[in-house]
């Protein structure tokens, strides 16, 4: 059955004017010019704009090999990484896999993303009896969080394994030519993947940053790759009516204007929880510059209603919801 994706504006055209909205269009027009012509300011970070149509099927290929032998391997995958580096990957992972699976074929779990020696301490203990993998990702390889835990782990595989069993247990995601950690991968001659100069760290998701350990954990990242196809396909279409990606832009931009300074992505599914945290770092990273833009926020609902959302139905009048809905939910 085919899923879409779909955006309903219709709750929120009351508080700007269906005529406000119309006259978005040809704003929204030149701003997607600008962004597929490659010509505004930040240019040389616009990769992730057709990155479904120009991933390589070679790399694909390889990638699910990789996940293959992880899988073959290992009980447990540690990908290490913060900020983009492992959010996406958390977010597909947690949305596409059961909440209690029976029979865990592999555990990916993640590190580097904060500095809680307890985390950190835990997550040793955990794995030292399981066979693990690693998969660290870092462009430069001196991020203080993910520098600290990759030695960490490095150091527990090589004494459960010995260095040379262990280089075919680590896989690296990072610069292609320059960096501390592509010459220690060199050096060691570990598995190496890159992340793409052009693609920021929170559009990194459909590269080998999310593609890797997202295969690993068992998902078809080939029908992913045909799923952001497909969307990028709806995201040409020309006019307002009919392109889900021109309303939300428009929509959005309409209620800031208007003094919404705060928007809230809501979630009735917990599996969404780090789709939501995603993103947060997509648009405050994106948005959040010269003093500008709308300081974004998530909620869980029901959970969140029981707090939260007292505050949203009767606080100040700044902020306005995007919810996610599913429509045909996994199990009813």
């Amino acid at each position: 059955m085919e899923k879409i994706l779909k955006v309903d504006i219709s709750h929120a055209l009351p508080f700007v004017g269906e005529g406000s909205l119309k006259s978005m269009q040809k704003e929204v027009a030149k701003a997607k010019k600008v962004l597929q012509s490659k010509t505004g300011e930040g240019n040389t970070f616009l990769g992730w704009v057709n990155l479904p149509l120009e991933m390589p099927k070679e790399l694909v290929a390889d990638l699910v090999e990789s996940a293959k032998k992880i899988r073959k391997q290992s009980k447990v995958l540690i990908v290490i990484g913060i900020g983009g580096s492992y959010l996406g990957a958390k977010a597909a992972i947690d949305l596409l896999s059961p909440y209690y699976e029976k029979k865990k074929k592999l555990e990916v779990l993640f590190a580097g993303h904060n500095m809680s020696s307890t985390y950190l301490s835990e997550l040793v203990d955990y794995v030292a009896d399981k066979d693990f993998s690693i998969n660290v990702i870092s462009k430069s390889g001196t991020t203080t969080e993910p520098a600290i835990a990759f030695r960490l782990f490095k150091k527990l595989m090589e004494e459960k394994y010995g260095l040379e069993a262990s280089k075919e247990r680590i896989y690296v995601t990072t610069d292609a030519e320059k960096g501390a950690l592509k010459k220690l991968a060199m050096d060691e001659g570990y598995k190496t993947y890159v992340v793409p100069d052009d693609v920021g760290g929170r559009y990194s998701v459909l590269t080998p940053v999310g593609l890797l350990p997202i295969a690993a954990a068992g998902i078809d990242i080939k029908a992913m790759l045909r799923g952001a196809k497909q969307s990028l396909k709806d995201s040409k279409k020309p006019g307002l009516e009919e392109n889900n990606v021109h309303q939300y832009v428009a929509i959005r931009n309409l209620l800031y204007r208007s003094g919404k300074q705060i928007e809230m992505l809501v979630d009735y599914e917990t599996k969404f929880h780090y789709f939501t945290e995603w993103w947060k770092q997509l648009f405050g990273e994106s948005e959040g510059k010269d003093h500008e833009g709308l300081f974004v926020a998530s909620a869980s609902f029901t959970t969140d209603l029981h707090s939260l959302g007292q505050y949203i139905q009767e606080g100040r009048r700044n902020m306005f919801e995007t919810v996610l809905n599913v429509v045909n939910p996994e199990k009813q």
